[in-house]
Formats: C-alpha cells, sequence, structure tokens
C-alpha cells in the first residue's frame, strides 16, 4: 500500500533548519491549505518535514512566509492533550517533494525559483523557449 498525499498551501512561518543529536538535518515548515467552500470554508494546518541534504540546501531561504507551495509525502497523524486539557489533532508531512509555485505575495515582483546545488540551469544554452510569440525551431520530427 502507499499513503502519499499531495497538496498546495501556503507556507504559515519562515522554514527553520535544525539537526537532530545524530547530525540529520531536519527542515520544518508549516503549510496551509483552504478546504471547503463559502462559510463551511477551514483552514487545514500541516507540519512538513524534509530529512537529510535536502534540508541542508538552500531551499529555506525561500520557504517564508506566504509562499505557495506544492508538497507531496506520507502524512502521518497524531494527538496530544493541548494546555486546556483537550485533545487535539495534529497532521505532519514527512516530504518528498517540496515546490515553489507563485508568488510570494502581491507585491513581490518575480516569481521566486529553487534550484538545487549542483543542478544545471535549462537555459544555460540555446535560450528558453519560453516565449510563445517567437517561433520554436527544432528537429522533432512529429
Amino acid at each position: 500500500m502507499s499513503n502519499v498525499f499531495s497538496f498546495t498551501g501556503t507556507v504559515g512561518r519562515d522554514a527553520e533548519v535544525r539537526y537532530t543529536p545524530s547530525g540529520l538535518a531536519v527542515l520544518s515548515v508549516t503549510v496551509a491549505n483552504n478546504i471547503g467552500f463559502g462559510d463551511k470554508q477551514q483552514t487545514l494546518w500541516v507540519r512538513v518535514a524534509l530529512f537529510g541534504k535536502r534540508a541542508e540546501g538552500g531551499l529555506k531561504e525561500y520557504l517564508k512566509k506566504g509562499q505557495q507551495v506544492f508538497v507531496s509525502g506520507e502524512l502521518t497523524q497524531s494527538e496530544y492533550k493541548a494546555n486546556d486539557g483537550s485533545m487535539k489533532t495534529s497532521l505532519e508531512l514527512n516530504a518528498n517533494i517540496i515546490d515553489l509555485i507563485g508568488k510570494r505575495n502581491e507585491a513581490s515582483q518575480g516569481q521566486q525559483t529553487y534550484q538545487a546545488p549542483g543542478a544545471q540551469a535549462s537555459t544555460a544554452q540555446g535560450g528558453s523557449h519560453d516565449n510563445f510569440d517567437t517561433p520554436y525551431d527544432d528537429d522533432i520530427p512529429f
């Protein structure tokens, strides 16, 4: 069986990187997702964790409050007793994928993107073909 949960949401507070006693890096961020419509709409908060070398990369610098993200990974649910004595439920996602989507907020200029260290830019040679007004020359036979 597979337990994969994927959703889009908004970062609720800036990401933090901490280290376990064994030295494993853990990036932690809280992501909000609105579910339902109209007066039935609720905000679902999910704590997201990314482990290992991916947590040590530059992603932390882009996961700021208000940034829109797509996350996917294994979902777990736990219960805890709140300070007022009531039982609360917490959702946690062990992330396999965290992608930046959209802008951090309306006032920010340009779309932020994260490129992993060592990855090559897709526009390094030959330019980008994202401008649909210019012709696209390639040798694909179909």
